[in-house]
């Protein structure tokens, strides 16, 4: 699943919501600021060349190959999201931390990267231009979180694109795997056959097709617990306004 889900995200950096919680110590919220910063500015360069190559070349396909080096890049940087909670330095699941961040890594490498004859598909803009947003979204919020400043405008946008990104990022991602399953099934890629020394098989097209199956389940639960997470975060906010 693409999603960072509001409450239940990758790495709640600074999460503004836990404030009667301990945060961590100076030095950490220094490194987790930096860090922050300089993925904010990593989506931003990938959201900029998304922007470039379109007006370069009047057209939406292929815009892939323009912004490829720098999305396996930062999206491989958010693996550092997992150690930030298994050290104890951001208070978020380790295990649906990983979950989330996995399942990117993995679309970014296993699948992308790995079927070239995907690159191409529409598909793998929409993705690509749903995680852009939400990530530059979410490492903003994260940082201003960290910094006790946080502007409504991005608490706003953090707990309300979703409704949009999410959907379009979900379909994004099925679409381009459904797209590798021929070529998956032709190849043979990352398929491990008997006998061997092993005596252990693993079919990759079948893990792929359970891959997009899992969808199912989670999807709607993900999506719903953000919704839910909106009107306890943004409903508060409201309702002190109404007061005001």
């Amino acid at each position: 699943m693409s999603a960072a889900v509001p409450g239940t995200s990758k790495a709640a950096h600074g999460d503004a919501g836990s404030k009667k919680k301990k945060g961590p110590g100076a030095l950490a919220t220094a490194y987790l600021v930096i860090y922050n910063v300089v993925m904010t500015a990593g989506w931003l360069v990938i959201a900029v060349g998304l922007v470039r190559a379109y007006l370069a070349r009047g057209s939406y396909h292929g815009l892939y190959y323009s912004i490829e080096k720098p999305l396996k890049f930062f999206q491989t940087g958010a693996i550092l999201e997992i150690l930030h909670c298994a050290v104890g330095i951001v208070p978020s699941s380790v295990v649906l931390t990983g979950f989330q961040v996995m399942s990117r890594v993995f679309l970014t490498w296993a699948v992308t990267h790995s079927v070239r004859e995907v690159q191409s598909e529409d598909s793998v803009l929409l993705f690509v231009t749903a995680w852009t947003v939400t990530e530059i979204i979410r490492y903003s919020f994260y940082t201003f979180s960290l910094l006790n400043h946080l502007p409504y405008l991005i608490k706003w946008a953090r707990y309300t694109f979703f409704i949009v990104l999410y959907p379009m990022g979900v379909t994004g991602e099925l679409l381009t795997i459904y797209a590798a399953l021929p070529y998956v099934q032709k190849t043979g890629l990352y398929s491990v056959t008997l006998p061997n020394k092993y005596n252990f098989s693993f079919d990759y097209y079948t893990f792929l097709i359970l891959v997009m199956v899992s969808y199912i389940p989670l999807f709607p639960q993900l999506y719903f617990h953000m919704i839910r997470q909106r009107k306890k975060v943004l409903g508060h906010t409201e309702d002190y306004s109404k007061i005001e």
